[in-house]
């Protein structure tokens, strides 16, 4: 623990936008890790993920929601309970927006919910790398003119480009509190659900159309027989339709196979251990409408 005096400062963040801003992106720079996974789908993050960065003056827990959008089934159901109940729970909200893209009917729906909360909102503008300087003042008078943010920050979340601004900036607005969690510590989740979201980012990364929504992973098992010998991990892949199996496993296993390399690189810069990683897939026929499987699968609205 660091040593923490009468000032110290701690609190906690929610990160929430459209599907596909960069929120995860900006958590991943913010830790110093990956933590969250990273796709060019919408939706790729579902459940809330925690995130913490610990400095000598403060300790910030930000948790990045999934993209609020208006939901097709009750998957989307509880990811739209998960982002809007981190805005009762958080000191701050960062509104991440993208700057390639102007105020749509998506960003004006979540300004009518930040209408209702009295927690600091901070206007978030990101991929400055992508717009001339000459582009962002009309962006961010269009959006001062839908809400009284406390503060705008346009940042680069791939490149850091003022992400060490905005860090000094929440910290100003941050109550003195305790720091929660150890120094080291970079998210509070365990490692099992790292290793699965790691396994569906993969997944997401390398199919189409319609198989990235339908798709989630579960661990089924991790051990190691040996002190110093490789971690065993055994996941599935879950779909909704054989077509879709089809497609995961690729001609002669190709495309699972892929997916197991890819993921395996992640898993044991995670674990700092050789991982041998056994995949396999499964259909359960709409999982994303039945709550008794969206439960197994790990979205529980009772840890939210």
């Amino acid at each position: 623990m660091i040593e923490t005096g009468s000032d110290y400062k701690s609190g906690f963040i929610a990160i929430i936008g459209r599907p596909n801003v960069g929120k995860s992106t900006f958590l991943n720079r913010v830790v110093g890790q990956k933590i969250a996974i990273m796709s060019d789908k919408p939706q790729t993050t579902r459940n809330k993920v925690q995130g913490v960065l610990t400095r000598n003056d403060a300790q910030m827990v930000f948790l990045d929601t999934p993209g609020i959008h208006k939901p097709k089934h009750r998957l989307g159901d509880f990811m739209m309970r998960v982002a809007q109940n981190a805005l009762r729970e958080v000191d701050i909200v960062l509104f991440v927006v993208n700057a390639t893209e102007g105020r749509g009917k998506g960003d004006d729906f979540i300004i009518e919910k930040l209408k209702s909360t009295k927690t600091p909102v901070f206007l978030i503008i990101n991929k400055i790398d992508e717009v001339t300087p000459d582009e962002m003042l009309p962006i961010i008078d269009s959006y001062k003119e839908a809400y009284p943010f406390k503060e705008v920050f346009p940042i680069s979340a791939l490149y850091g480009n003022n992400v060490d601004q905005l860090l000094q900036k929440l910290t100003e607005y941050l109550p003195v509190g305790p720091q929660f969690y150890p120094a080291d510590q970079v998210t509070d989740h365990p490692e099992r659900f790292i290793i699965a979201e790691f396994i569906r980012e993969k997944a997401l990364q390398l199919t189409r159309e319609e198989v990235p929504h339908s798709l989630t992973t579960v661990i089924e098992q991790i051990k190691q027989e040996k002190e110093d010998g490789p971690i065993h991990v055994m996941a599935a892949i879950v779909v909704e339709r054989d077509s879709q199996k089809g497609i995961i496993i690729g001609k002669r296993g190709s495309m699972l196979k892929e997916i197991g390399t890819r993921a395996r690189e992640d898993i044991e810069q995670l674990l700092g251990s050789k991982v041998y990683l056994e995949l396999w897939v499964k259909v359960q026929k709409d999982w994303r409408n039945r709550q008794t499987h969206l439960r197994d699968y790990g979205y529980r609205e009772d840890e939210y």
